[in-house]
């Protein structure tokens, strides 16, 4: 399950300690389309709030901050080819990063989907 951040960043847990971080579907579409990407160093330390990569589309450069404090393990290695991807699917094949999270604490202080997405139509959706 993702849970997301008011700055539109997504956290899905692959393991108990193993973050997938990315954008929202809502944030890639407010950016446009995405011609490069600059991801964090792999074995590098993050503090959740920290610019941890830019994506840069035609409309302008977006600094993209982790959601969660931890050790980044992987980027995606495609974006550096094919930063498009983000745009063609910003929840699956276009995550940005994982990291392996100091606290898990973070996590659960993250939005639901519900959650996020009245807060970005101004409306709770209907189930």
């Amino acid at each position: 399950m993702k849970k997301f951040t008011d700055s539109h960043e997504w956290v899905e847990m692959e393991t108990s300690t193993l973050a997938r971080i990315g954008i929202s579907q809502y944030a890639q579409k407010e950016l446009g389309e995405i011609v490069y990407v600059e991801l964090p160093k792999e074995k590098s330390f993050i503090t959740s709030g920290q610019e941890a990569a830019v994506l840069e589309s035609t409309k302008a450069a977006a600094d993209i901050y982790s959601p969660v404090s931890g050790q980044v393990v992987a980027v995606n290695p495609a974006l550096f080819s094919a930063p498009q991807l983000v745009n063609q699917s910003a929840e699956e094949q276009g995550w940005l990063f994982k990291v392996e999270i100091s606290n898990s604490l973070e996590v659960e202080k993250l939005m639901e989907l519900k959650t996020y997405i009245a807060m970005v139509t101004g409306s709770l959706p209907l189930d």
